[in-house]
């Protein structure tokens, strides 16, 4: 463990050392078709109490209730240093380079922070990529880094790994990549989890897992 510690980026280590169980908020508790604050509330504190303290979201999630339940639950309650909350920029609320700003400034008005610690382009695979590059995003995403409002950029996959190392070359910029990996898509040929993994490590890529079960 301490070998694998040391070769790690800066990234990775905080990774390792504070985030080692994530708290995804694409599915939250639900009454009469609203968050529900108290058991969400209950939810985090026990999170954070064992330890952990990595948060994501994104715009669409339950149609943006994902975004606000966090400002009302998480970071009304806790102080910003104690956090680190993960937003995405997804294909369906942008079309163009300009789109992407006031969506941004929309993101952190509805959680309630300054500043994304991760900003992750959304669900990239070979068609969104193509949206994504005719809008610019990435140079958008580094232009929000630029200015503090990002502190790192990455991205969330869902593709071949043939496709990951494509993007990986275009976009040397991209800090983490958030993966599918699990035992039942490690060898599966549309997800190629193995594969994806194995790119992420030729490209020296800090990993998160999403669907790990």
């Amino acid at each position: 463990m301490y070998d694998k510690f040391i070769n790690t980026t800066i990234i990775e280590r905080r990774l390792i050392m504070e985030n080692k169980f994530g708290f995804g908020c694409m599915r939250l508790p639900m009454k009469n078709d609203e968050v529900d604050y108290d058991e969400f509330n209950q939810m985090i504190d026990l999170y954070m109490q064992e330890g952990f303290n990595y948060f994501d979201t994104a715009h669409g999630y339950l149609g943006g209730k994902s975004e606000t339940a966090l400002r009302d639950c998480l970071v009304s309650r806790y102080p910003r240093e104690s956090y680190v909350l993960t937003n995405k920029l997804t294909k369906s609320f942008f079309n163009s380079k300009e789109d992407i700003l006031p969506l941004f400034n929309e993101q952190l008005q509805k959680t309630g922070v300054s500043y994304f610690d991760y900003y992750l382009m959304h669900a990239q695979d070979r068609e969104n990529y193509k949206h994504f590059q005719k809008c610019q995003a990435y140079q958008a995403a580094q232009e929000l880094k630029a200015t503090g409002k990002v502190k790192h950029i990455g991205i969330s996959f869902h593709d071949t790994a043939n496709i990951l190392e494509m993007i990986l070359s275009e976009h040397p910029e991209i800090e983490i990549v958030q993966i599918q990996f699990n035992y039942a898509d490690f060898n599966n040929p549309s997800v190629e989890s193995k594969k994806v993994y194995e790119v992420c490590r030729k490209f020296n890529k800090p990993i998160l897992v999403m669907e790990p079960i």
